[in-house]
């Protein structure tokens, strides 16, 4: 759906202003004709139908995004995001449920502005479960007007997200805490070089030596397996190739069919074939 919706004006930094002011000018849908274009999107696929609904509805995204200002992110991209939410709303919306569009829409528009601040507020992400998310969003609106929060506080907003209280202290360090850059500018003072995460940061793994050791450990097994699969009959060859390297695997009672034998027989010798695998490798390695 999305290919066919043209704005009508390209949502850039460039052109923000006169995208809200092309968008301000579009009429509103009455809930009659919003409800027309939505049976002719559901029940006849009609593009230009959902278009319209799309557009009609711009302004409320506009109005949502608004109250993400204050996470220092581009309100230009706050507002595509919601329309990434509008246009999925449009897609999953049944006009026979009763409701407006905006009101079906309004949770999908935050989802979405939702993920794109998670994701883009911090380098390194301050909040992963569904539950550490609605708590980011809830101290974020209330941290401007506070300072540490008091036991009370914390007791208070962990009930009522029904969250645990080590939670609620865990998310206010992390919103309280400051992206570091890996290493620091020829402008940062002498002093400042010790503290540079790229003087005390180990990268596992980066021993030159260590690296082609592991690279040639990897190819000896490689050759292990292959000479040991080759040491078994062409049944076991054939079992273990039809069930573990062929792109599409073959199950217990195909080979069972192929060989004219009982599914379990063919486990028996799909297991005894690894046995044979698993102690030429170990014992040559």
């Amino acid at each position: 759906m999305s290919n066919a919706l043209a704005l009508p004006v390209n949502l850039s930094a460039g052109t923000f202003d006169a995208y809200l002011n092309a968008i301000s000018q579009i009429p509103q849908l009455t809930s009659e004709q919003e409800r027309e274009l939505a049976l002719r999107y559901r029940d006849m696929g009609d593009l230009e139908a959902a278009r319209q609904l799309v557009l009609s509805n711009l302004r409320f995204v506009a109005h949502v995004a608004r109250g993400y200002s204050g996470y220092g992110l581009p309100m230009a991209d706050i507002m595509q995001e919601g329309n990434v939410g509008l246009m999925k709303a449009v897609k999953r919306f049944d006009p026979d449920m009763g409701v407006r569009l905006v009101s079906f829409a309004v949770h999908w528009i935050k989802a979405e502005i939702h993920e794109y601040v998670i994701k883009n507020w911090r380098i390194v992400k301050v909040a992963t479960t569904k539950a550490q998310r609605k708590l980011f969003f809830n101290l974020r609106k209330s941290k401007p007007n506070l300072d540490w929060l008091s036991k009370n506080d914390a007791e208070a907003i962990a009930e009522n997200l029904d969250v645990d209280i080590s939670t609620v202290y865990e998310m206010e360090k992390r919103l309280d805490g400051r992206d570091m850059a890996f290493d620091l500018t020829n402008d940062d003072s002498a002093e400042d070089n010790n503290s540079a995460p790229v003087n005390y940061l180990e990268q596992q793994g980066a021993d030159p030596a260590l690296v082609l050791e592991n690279a040639d450990w990897k190819d000896h097994k490689e050759e292990l397996l292959i000479s040991a699969m080759a040491e078994l009959d062409e049944r076991s060859q054939d079992i273990l190739t039809s069930r573990w390297l062929a792109d599409e695997k073959a199950t217990l009672h195909e080979l069972a069919e192929r060989y004219n034998v009982s599914a379990e027989r063919i486990r028996q010798l799909e297991k005894n074939a690894m046995k044979k695998l698993k102690a030429a490798v170990v014992l040559e390695a």
